[in-house]
């Protein structure tokens, strides 16, 4: 039995020849729906696989269950049966013959097809890097957006459609990705996830002492020696011979009563300074915590933003956006239909520009960019070369304006409606990200200390940005700016836009801004980043500083 590779399955690894060169999977969800015909096309070829082999143990059975009855009535009277020579002769032919024909077909290859299959395509499967890029981003999403570790293992989020339950052993493997980089803090999160679900019944390999084992451990990591001794207590009561849960308890009951008899220590030696040195204390826990703010502000806004919390918007400064049709000071172009454009926010001035691009341009813009997806990248600030990070998650692709008419007519469509020169201009970026896809804060802009930010394009810094969303996302994707507390959420079919310089040149620092990490959803977007040189008589140098 032999089984053919069915022809749209060529086709498919066709298709995928252009992943190979670059995988990190994670990184684009666009490129990731790939991998769900592979995946489909396998099992087609796993369920051929297996029918062969229903078919194989039919035939095996029905020859067993025939000789079975043909055994039980001639060994009754063995010399009778024998005695008619058609018998003998049949006795002879079946041992000599048939039996080594069944024994070739118990021993043929049913699996050539499937497994030739599961070799070519292989080659373009995920790596381990992809699975623990994956598992990271489920951490970060957990983190950005305040998560509970049910929430997520119930598959219980906002605006999902296709629901799903992570299992004993999914759980296990978070926690594991977490240990791995020393992350204890959700070690224990997903360990003790993943205890809950056994106890709860939940059937698995895995069994609660691997799970104890990790989770003492993450405890303990993180200084609590009552409760790491608690669930190495619940260890060995399953496992009493566990060699390092034996060693464990003994080494936290010791390091236990050692804390015990210094705290009693240190209390009776500094009973009557008690009050000065909480006094200390609270002034170095203040400062501590100042410093600690210093550090982290930025991060803080950021999540809180990506949650739809903090967004700094008076009702006063609110009453002061508005909305209109736009022709840009009777652009010929936008005279007849002029284009709707709304106040997004007032410092620094952002407009978001709706039903800007059709669904037809989208699609187009998606198609010409899905081959040429690439890892996103950042400049080393140092260096100044090109590198991966890891806190840009996407691929991105760029389309010059020659390559198809829609580029083209995007360009000119970005000029005539912000008045900006596009010769000088970048070329389009496409962007789609990835599991958890984000872009941590950053300017878009060259800042003093990078004079040789964009110096081999020589045509100055980014005056400016033009954004569009290409797909709807179904929970967070936001475009934040944590200094302002401004959030811009992601519309399909509009663009969002504003200066990252004033008209003196300098940088506007207010417009340091962040993509928020994606929930659910597949996030889509375009941007074009607009320079200087080329804009001296479309915008001209203000007076101040920062006007």
């Amino acid at each position: 039995f032999r089984m053919e590779l069915p022809c749209w399955c060529l086709l498919l690894l066709s298709c995928l020849e252009s992943l190979s060169a670059n995988n990190d999977f994670f990184t684009s969800i666009g490129q990731m729906t790939d991998l769900l015909y592979t995946e489909k096309d396998l099992v087609t070829s796993l369920k051929d696989y297996i029918r062969a082999e229903e078919n194989k143990l039919e035939q095996v059975k029905r020859w067993a269950d025939r000789l079975d009855s043909l055994t039980s009535t001639a060994t009754q009277d063995p010399e009778g049966f024998l005695g008619h020579p058609v018998n003998a002769f049949k006795l002879m032919k079946r041992l000599n013959t048939e039996w080594g024909n069944l024994e070739s077909l118990v021993l043929s290859d049913t699996t050539d097809g499937f497994i030739s299959n599961l070799t070519i395509q292989r080659k373009y499967f995920p790596t381990e890097e992809d699975q623990t890029g994956a598992a990271k981003a489920l951490l970060r999403l957990q983190d950005t957006y305040n998560l509970d570790a049910n929430t997520i293992s119930t598959g219980d989020l906002p605006g999902v459609k296709h629901k799903n339950r992570m299992t004993v052993e999914d759980c296990y493997e978070l926690g594991k990705v977490a240990y791995a980089e020393a992350d204890y803090y959700h070690t224990e999160l997903w360990m003790a996830q993943a205890l809950r679900q056994l106890e709860e019944g939940e059937e698995s390999p895995l069994d609660k002492v691997t799970i104890l084992d990790y989770l003492s451990y993450a405890i303990y990591q993180q200084g609590d020696l009552k409760r790491a001794l608690e669930y190495t207590k619940k260890l060995l009561q399953l496992d009493p011979e566990h060699q390092r849960a034996n060693g464990n308890q003994k080494y936290f009951e010791f390091q236990l009563e050692k804390q015990e008899k210094q705290d009693e220590t240190a209390e009776k030696e500094t009973q009557q300074q008690d009050r000065e040195k909480r006094d200390t204390t609270q002034k170095k826990k203040k400062k501590q915590s100042q410093k600690s703010f210093s550090l982290i502000p930025e991060r803080k806004k950021y999540e809180m933003l990506c949650r739809g919390e903090g967004v700094r918007m008076t009702s006063r400064r609110q009453s002061r956006l508005f909305c209109r049709y736009y022709d840009n000071k009777h652009n010929p172009r936008f005279v007849l239909a002029p284009v709707k454009q709304q106040d997004e926010w007032d410092r620094p001035y952002i407009v978001r520009y709706i039903d800007i691009i059709s669904e037809a341009e989208m699609e187009k813009i998606k198609q010409l960019a899905k081959p040429r997806l690439r890892r996103a990248t950042i400049s080393n600030p140092v260096t100044g070369v090109l590198e991966t990070a890891p806190y840009r998650i996407s691929k991105s692709a760029w389309l010059t304006a020659y390559e198809d008419p829609v580029v083209e007519k995007i360009n000119q469509r970005i000029e005539d409606l912000t008045g900006l020169e596009m010769d000088t201009a970048e070329e389009l970026q496409v962007a789609n990200y990835g599991v958890g896809g984000q872009y941590e804060p950053h300017f878009d802009f060259g800042r003093k200390d990078e004079p040789d930010a964009f110096k081999e394009l020589g045509t100055g810094n980014r005056i400016a940005t033009w954004l569009f969303y290409m797909s709807d996302v179904s929970a967070g994707g936001a475009t934040v700016f944590p200094d302002v507390g401004a959030s811009v959420g992601p519309q399909k079919g509009t663009a969002v836009f504003w200066y990252n310089l004033f008209a003196s040149g300098e940088g506007d620092y207010s417009t340091r801004h962040a993509a928020c990490p994606v929930l659910v959803g597949n996030k889509w977007v375009s941007n074009k980043w607009i320079h200087e040189r080329g804009q001296e008589w479309r915008r001209p140098c203000g007076l101040s500083e920062n006007e």
